[in-house]
């Protein structure tokens, strides 16, 4: 177990005792596998080289690409993987410092300037792949459905003020407790700081809002995605023979997808037990909050992996019978084609129909005439 505080401040009275260490104070005497110093440097590690090395082929990508909207689907990638990058690297570099000198906190930042610059950053690099997550889930939902007036809306450098206004809000978020909303408090065991995660009218206050924002978003992007995926299917599975070519667009939805599947995994967990914990009142279980945790930053290692994995140019590797150049990626399997046809013709026709409703008659942008050839992409 811990003691909360150490020796030399038993005798101190709450208020000569900084904020951030009145409840955890070093030192420590927790031990837990999952909080070793090996987990935090492989994790790191892992994560740091290969969002570096998906930062890259997303550059190269981009250079080469000619798609309007794969080019601005490409920004909130790179977004998306450039916060994962730095947030491994501005939390991994403490927590892995820690371990190697095991610095005192109490002595290197007795104004805990410090350990609110640690908590900023974990909740900061928390919401924002969330924030962009759902913000990308629109940005296709739009695309797909809504083709035309994404094409007059959404250029390169709006989505780059886009990303940039996703980064402003998980900022302004995690600005909070500096402004009295919440505090941070060095956590157990003793190498990392974050959100005081309790039932005081504020703390719980704060911790309901980052809880609450991440779940929203990820229920956003879910709905969105299914609607999305439905909508192309649809498209895609038409009987029409002059139906557009979108094997691009199922790509990114295929990405998309995945990435919206690892964040629910990775970050429910701990957004589900940050909830319950405090409007339950019960006990702060420190291994809980670890593992959870530990499971959250699963999501910045894998990330990157999903779209350095799943585009055309690995798969079409990894299966080079398909041809991956010309007509839809279903229409290549006629028995999956006619089997989704019926799905989404049938059981899922109702979802749809208000879709049908803003068309007044007019031809959909989706099932026009296919368009020339776009040069195959990455």
């Amino acid at each position: 177990m811990v003691s909360p505080l150490s020796s030399s401040d038993t005798t101190a009275t709450n208020e000569t005792v900084p904020l951030c260490f009145s409840i955890n104070s070093p030192p420590f005497r927790y031990n837990h596998t999952i909080a070793s110093a090996s987990f935090s440097a492989v994790f790191s590690g892992l994560g740091l080289s290969s969002n570096l090395f998906a930062l890259v082929v997303l550059a190269k990508t981009f250079h080469q690409t000619k798609s309007r909207s794969r080019s601005s689907f490409l920004l909130f990638l790179g977004g998306l993987v450039f916060t994962d990058f730095m947030g491994l690297l501005v939390t991994g570099s403490i927590v892995v410092s820690f371990h190697v000198t095991q610095f005192n906190w109490r002595q290197l930042d007795p104004h805990c300037h410090f350990c609110n610059f640690m908590g900023m950053s974990m909740v900061f690099y928390g919401l924002c792949p969330l924030l962009l997550g759902a913000t990308m889930a629109v940005e296709r939902f739009v695309g797909i459905n809504r083709p035309f007036a994404r094409s007059m809306n959404m250029s390169n450098s709006r989505a780059c003020s886009t990303v940039a206004m996703v980064w402003v809000t998980a900022g302004c978020i995690s600005l909070l407790p500096l402004a009295g909303l919440g505090s941070y408090h060095l956590q157990m065991p003793g190498s990392w700081c974050f959100l005081n995660i309790s039932s005081k009218p504020l703390d719980m206050t704060f911790s309901l809002i980052f809880s609450l924002v991440g779940l929203l978003s990820l229920v956003l992007s879910f709905v969105l995605n299914t609607v999305s995926v439905i909508t192309l299917l649809r498209v895609c599975c038409g009987q029409d023979g002059r139906q557009r070519r979108r094997d691009y667009e199922v790509e990114m939805m295929v990405q998309l997808i995945l990435i919206m599947v690892i964040a629910s995994i990775c970050w429910c967990p701990l957004l589900v037990f940050i909830a319950q914990t405090v409007l339950s009142g019960s006990r702060l279980e420190v291994r809980y909050l670890l593992l959870w945790l530990r499971f959250a930053t699963g999501n910045q290692v894998l990330d990157p992996w999903v779209y350095i994995l799943f585009r055309r140019s690995i798969l079409k590797r990894i299966y080079p019978r398909m041809d991956w150049s010309r007509g839809s990626i279903v229409s290549l399997y006629p028995s999956l084609s006619t089997s989704l046809r019926k799905l989404t013709r049938g059981s899922l026709g109702g979802t749809l129909g208000h879709l049908d409703g803003f068309r007044q008659g007019a031809p959909s942008p989706l099932e026009n005439t296919s368009p020339p050839r776009s040069p195959p992409l990455d």
